[in-house]
């Protein structure tokens, strides 16, 4: 099941996270049970595994009343999943993600920028879709397909 959401982070306001510090960190799906014989059962856990992205921005005072009011009020001091575009190896897309607590900061940064860190979790973790994992082939050829279908064959 997949979640949505009608909130979207402001991205016509405020700045996508720095690169700076920018990282992923899944859950791991697996549940690990310790056997008397000295092996271990492993399973799945769940389909659906979280990710947190570690996030953070420099934002004037402007961009830093304006984030703050819309964790406030938008996202009900962050309880409410929204949507933003965020960069993964599968390029940057809008992820539904919420806030996993309040953000950190305001810290000032030189100047008159302000620093705000945060996790986010995101519903789900940023792969293709399944059954890709049996080609890595494919994948990692897509580049060379792609030329070959877009630039190399006559249109029709």
């Amino acid at each position: 099941m997949a979640i949505t959401t009608t909130i979207n982070y402001p991205h016509n306001t405020l700045p996508v996270p720095l690169q700076e510090g920018y990282g992923l960190r899944s859950v791991s799906p697996v549940i690990r049970s310790e056997m008397t014989s000295g092996r271990a059962r492993q399973r799945r856990r769940y389909l659906s595994t979280p990710t947190v992205a570690s996030v953070s921005w420099l934002l004037t005072e402007r961009q830093g009343q304006a984030f703050e009011a819309w964790f406030r009020d938008a996202l009900s001091d962050g309880a409410a999943w929204f949507n933003m575009n965020l960069r993964t190896p599968n390029g940057e897309a809008p992820k539904v993600c919420r806030f996993t607590d309040i953000y950190e900061g305001p810290n000032l940064e030189g100047g008159n920028l302000w620093r705000y860190s945060a996790e986010l979790e995101l519903y789900q973790r940023p792969l293709l879709p399944p059954g890709w994992g049996l080609f890595p082939d494919f994948i990692l050829g897509s580049g060379t397909l792609d030329r070959a279908l877009n630039r190399e064959w006559p249109t029709l």
